[in-house]
């Protein structure tokens, strides 16, 4: 068979298990099924005794004489059919409910079998239900190819698959087939990738993949395997970096002037650091460069990266254009409003909020403002995006916390511009360099890896229930010396699944520890209206509460110099890069600031290494790091939902070498040969996937 056969007609499949396999597994042809990879394999050649079988043991292989062979009616058209294996150790009864008359037919008493499944107690007696059962003399090959069966491999599966006898073994019996009868595969990489690479030839790894000689073979198909998964990604990457780079036509940002200059020389509330400096210059040689900019921002919180984005918004002013700045939710676009509002003071610049909570009548005459030019620093939410939002001459788009939004939300928001405006994306959760190279290959990236003169590292420690009196004498000492605090809380109500402290019982218990008139406290959580987050939010702001009692809404953009503690109750139930982002809400003035993460007293050891984590680093790239061990890619950045990190068999963490290993080969071989002329087959790929929207492609 060849890999663009359907696979209806392997022999074993069907119509009906057809539509099975392409519903639950995407399997539609032959090279999809091909492609199906085990998750392990089980290694025939290691067997237990039955004597020495244990519950928590899985799939095992046992070797044994068979006997007491019987088939029991359980009902009107129902039997099953019952064995013992007995190894000189011990027996284990093998029990079949389908499929009773053909295995029965293969069974022949007192003869040796291997038999290979998993093992459970019932009523006190260890069984085997519907295991994989051959003569010890060897199993049947396939017709045309003898197949080495010494390690056999398993399979993902779902209920509605084994309802159609597509378990794990049953899939096993037909890659068996279409691995003995598969014709010619065409080959993917370049001859000269395989020799340098010591690759083997994607036929071999196909095959060896389901059925490996030895655990040597199963080794070098997965390498070849993973190597493909990863040469195709950084290719799509790098080819878009370079097509962009090559014919996308960006406006010309030639002028530094006065909106720029007056800033950098009167409003600059401290010296720019080196960091910003360097990134600045990097961003103003993209906007002149003629060439559309493409750019990742990437910086810790509390780096000073709104104040970069402001100074290249005033680039693009000075240019005669607009430009805008898309925040993910109303609080962190007022946020950003205000400081712009703050910092602008005095330079006679319009700046707009466009949110979804402005009135309608007042709404429009901000879009007619929009429309005319005369605006010319627009701030908003998805509002931002809506059909009837027209720029005069947009030629600056920010994108902040840019994973937050869809593919198709962003790209709406070049899309009102001619030419395409310049982009440039930012985000606070500092990416692993390895992810970074994998999924954020075709944007040019800056960071801020410097925090401005003045602020100190927020100290974070780890308490437990029992301390919690001592952590509310600590906050009584903060306030009573003018500060201020915050209590983040995972749930707003109570949950009867998870023992949590919800957002409600946690107000009634800090405002019995902290009672009012002596102590003013805020609540914030996402079911309130905009008008009433903006309220708390600005009795936080102005001092007039000492305590905010929230959930994670506050994650992203509140900025309150003056709160320098932060209490995260079940701090546990929290990924590492969210508990960044909530300490980052405090440690924004000069003062030392505290971060208190309170868990249970037992914890997972998963649990355990992220607090460690973060009592341990303030260093948002350690902490992505290890984010990144801890959780896989999958939910980094929101990759699992985007899908751009689907890959079958390679693993951004446990892969590093093989990434960097990838990402040369591919540069090396664009730098050689950057239009894919000498490589016909790259360059079909390539015409075939261009017009597919990458997750990380921004224009």
């Amino acid at each position: 068979m060849l890999p663009t056969d359907d696979i209806v007609y392997l022999k074993g499949v069907g119509p009906q298990r057809a539509k099975v396999l392409a519903a639950e597994a995407g399997i539609r042809t032959v090279g999809d099924m091909l492609q199906y990879f085990p998750f392990r394999h089980i290694d025939r050649s290691h067997t237990k005794t039955i004597a020495s079988v244990k519950e928590d043991d899985g799939i095992v292989v046992l070797h044994g004489t068979v006997g007491n062979i019987q088939i029991v009616s359980t009902g009107k058209y129902r039997e099953r059919l019952t064995a013992d294996l007995f190894d000189g150790t011990g027996y284990l009864q093998l029990v079949w409910f389908q499929g009773t008359k053909w295995v029965r037919e293969k069974l022949k008493d007192g003869s040796k079998y291997v038999v290979i499944g998993t093992p459970t107690i019932f009523n006190g007696t260890w069984q085997m239900t519907h295991p994989e059962i051959e003569a010890e003399s060897g199993r049947p090959t396939t017709e045309s190819h003898q197949l080495p069966t010494t390690f056999l491999p398993v399979y993902n599966t779902t209920d509605k698959m084994k309802q159609h006898g597509l378990g794990t073994r049953a899939l096993a019996r037909l890659t068996e087939t279409l691995c003995g009868c598969l014709g010619p595969v065409d080959e993917t990489l370049p001859q000269d990738v395989l020799q340098q690479f010591h690759l083997l030839s994607r036929r071999e790894a196909l095959i060896a993949i389901h059925y490996p000689a030895s655990q040597a073979q199963l080794d070098a198909a997965r390498a070849r395997l993973k190597f493909e998964e990863l040469f195709f990604l950084q290719l799509d990457h790098q080819w878009a970096h370079g097509d962009r780079q090559r014919n996308s036509s960006g406006r010309v940002f030639a002028t530094v002037g006065e909106h720029f200059n007056r800033f950098y020389n009167e409003k600059i509330p401290f010296p720019l650091t080196g960091a910003q400096k360097r990134v600045i210059k990097e961003i103003r040689e993209d906007m002149r460069s003629g060439r559309q900019m493409n750019r990742l921002l990437q910086g810790d919180v509390g780096s000073g990266k709104t104040l970069v984005a402001l100074m290249c918004m005033l680039l693009a002013l000075d240019n005669g254009c607009q430009a805008c700045l898309m925040a993910p939710t109303e609080i962190l676009a007022t946020q950003h409003y205000y400081t712009f509002l703050n910092m602008l003071e005095g330079l006679d610049i319009s700046v707009e909020l466009l949110i979804g909570s402005v009135r309608a009548a007042d709404k429009r005459r901000m879009k007619a403002r929009i429309a005319s030019g005369e605006t010319k620093i627009v701030i908003g939410t998805h509002a931002l995006i809506e059909d009837d939002v027209v720029f005069g001459n947009l030629g600056l788009v920010v994108i902040d916390e840019q994973h937050r939004f869809g593919v198709e939300q962003r790209s709406k928001l070049w899309r009102k511009a001619t030419p395409a405006p310049h982009i440039l994306v930012m985000t606070a959760t500092p990416i692993p360099r390895t992810l970074a190279m994998t999924v954020y290959g075709d944007l040019d990236c800056s960071i801020i890896d410097e925090l401005p003169p003045g602020r100190q590292p927020v100290r974070t420690y780890h308490r437990t229930e029992p301390r919690r009196p001592l952590v509310f004498s600590f906050l009584k000492q903060q306030i009573d010396a003018g500060r201020q605090v915050y209590f983040v809380y995972p749930l707003i109500h109570e949950s009867e699944k998870m023992d949590l402290r919800d957002l409600e019982a946690g107000l009634e218990m800090v405002q019995s520890y902290f009672p009012r008139p002596q102590y003013q406290v805020s609540m914030m959580h996402g079911q309130l209206t905009p008008e009433e987050k903006a309220f708390e939010m600005q009795r936080f702001k102005e001092g007039k509460t000492h305590i905010m009692v929230a959930t994670t809404v506050i994650e992203v953009g509140v900025d309150v110099p003056n709160a320098t503690v932060m209490v995260i109750e079940n701090a546990e139930r929290f990924g590492l890069s969210q508990l960044h982002q909530l300490r980052g809400r405090v440690g924004r003035g000069g003062g030392q600031s505290y971060c208190i993460l309170m868990t249970k007293d037992t914890l997972s050891n998963t649990s355990r290494d992220r607090i460690r984590t973060m009592c341990s680093t303030t260093d948002g790239f350690q902490i992505a790091e290890a984010d990144l061990r801890l959780r896989g890619p999958g939910d980094i950045q929101g990759l699992q939902q985007s899908g751009v990190l689907d890959l079958q068999i390679a693993s951004i963490v446990d892969d590093e070498p093989l990434v960097r290993a990838t990402r040369e080969c591919v540069h090396d071989l664009l730098a050689k040969d950057p239009t894919l002329g000498q490589h016909p087959v790259l360059q079909r790929y390539i015409q075939h996937s261009k017009n597919k929207m990458m997750w990380s492609k921004i224009s």
